[in-house]
């Protein structure tokens, strides 16, 4: 072989390794930047979901495809499996899932765990397979979240101190005719006639 035609082949086969290194991780957020809060949500979850969910509109791959070959720490496909209403998924941000073994609590807080939220229960179960008798995750209702202010607002305590005056008027005593000293000796109650 001559020695331009290992130079074309040498090079071609490098362009082509570049092609296919270059395509492998280029999925992305399928959520519009112009979406403002469900994007944001979007890109959190991505960055902190993604090890252990399944969201294709997060572009994350984190369930385990078969159920025979899980590991322990595989979350939820959320690409079959509905989420709503989105009081449910800020539920389990804040308390670690639904059984509490796996997910960390809290993993956004405040507004990004009010984002997240909104943004499962908006795209989840929309490659979900249908059952007859059982509604479409499309046509459940998503709810309300309050905002995060709002939300720290009503969760936040308050706490009140209150004081305490103690009178110390002595108690008065009355002695009876015959009484040595009014008072049960062992006791120390008032004797009675």
């Amino acid at each position: 072989m001559s020695r331009a035609a290992k130079l074309l082949l040498v090079s071609t086969a490098s362009i082509l390794l570049a092609a296919i290194a270059t395509a492998c991780g280029t999925e992305r957020i399928s959520v519009p930047k112009s979406q403002g809060p469900l994007y944001t949500g979007a890109v959190l979850f991505n960055q902190r979901c993604a090890g252990c969910h399944t969201l294709s509109y997060a572009a994350t791959h984190g369930s385990a495809a078969n159920v025979h070959t899980a590991q322990y720490n595989n979350g939820p496909n959320f690409d079959v499996r509905c989420e709503r209403p989105a009081i449910r998924v800020l539920y389990a941000i804040e308390n670690g899932g639904f059984s509490g073994g796996i997910m960390p609590q809290n993993i956004v807080v405040g507004q990004q765990a009010v984002d997240v939220a909104r943004f499962v229960s908006t795209y989840a179960g929309r490659q979900a397979p249908n059952v007859p008798g059982v509604t479409a995750c499309e046509q459940q209702a998503i709810g309300v979240l309050q905002a995060a202010t709002a939300i720290r607002a009503t969760t936040s305590t308050t706490s009140t101190s209150t004081t305490a005056t103690t009178s110390t008027t002595p108690a008065k005593t009355t002695t009876r005719k015959g009484a040595k000293s009014g008072k049960h000796p062992k006791s120390g109650a008032n004797s009675r006639p």
